[in-house]
């Protein structure tokens, strides 16, 4: 049985997700704040996290950057909830280590199939291989980054991506191929959702490994 952990400080809503969370066979905790969402992650250890991005004490996005710190939560499924239509929003969600985010009003539905998606995705078996490229290794057994002898820590996303496009160095992915193959047809994530994670890779990386072919998609290259 997997265990999520919600973090609402709406007790309607952990009420309604809780219920059909654990209608589809979750275990299910809850938390009210910010600082309870952090102690209960540590004590139960979930499998994915639900997180309100406004909370009281500490917001969504700072208790995710303090999980995503912590080693321990570095592969913990994260989706953000958020009443806040703005872009930068959603943004600032995924670039702190969110995989996914969903809007209020929720629709109890569209979240279950959202959380379904994601455990699909990182439990469907896989043949993949790890890939050599100059003194860039991606190896997705051990799921590590290394360069020059270095490992670089991504969050599963970019990794996913990164392991994506090198796996055809030169190749142009289109942009709704990369959608379908890193985040699944049922997820359903904004056009900037891909722009974020490139320039986080590019970041962390700190290589020009990564060209973009405007209007169309991506393309690795060293």
């Amino acid at each position: 049985m997997k265990k999520v952990l919600i973090a609402d400080d709406e007790k309607d809503i952990l009420e309604i997700i809780s219920y059909n969370l654990m209608s589809e066979g979750y275990e299910i905790y809850t938390a009210k704040d910010g600082n309870e969402a952090l102690d209960m992650a540590k004590k139960v250890q979930p499998d994915l996290i639900i997180l309100d991005i406004m909370m009281p004490y500490k917001t969504g996005i700072e208790v995710c950057q303090v999980l995503r710190s912590n080693e321990a939560f570095k592969e913990t499924l994260i989706i953000f909830l958020t009443a806040l239509n703005d872009e930068t929003s959603h943004i600032k969600g995924l670039e702190s280590g969110g995989d996914d985010y969903v809007s209020k009003p929720i629709s109890p539905k569209v979240l279950v199939s959202r959380v379904n998606a994601l455990f699909r995705r990182i439990h469907k078996d896989t043949d993949d291989k790890a890939l050599t490229i100059g003194n860039l290794t991606i190896d997705p057994v051990k799921f590590v980054v290394t360069l020059k002898g270095k490992d670089i820590v991504l969050a599963k996303k970019e990794f996913e991506l990164l392991y994506l496009l090198a796996s055809k160095p030169g190749r142009v992915f289109l942009r709704n191929e990369i959608l379908s193959q890193v985040w699944g047809q049922e997820v359903i994530v904004g056009d900037r959702t891909i722009d974020v994670h490139i320039r986080k890779i590019r970041q962390k990386l700190d290589l020009d490994c990564i060209t973009t072919v405007k209007g169309v998609g991506y393309k690795f290259n060293m």
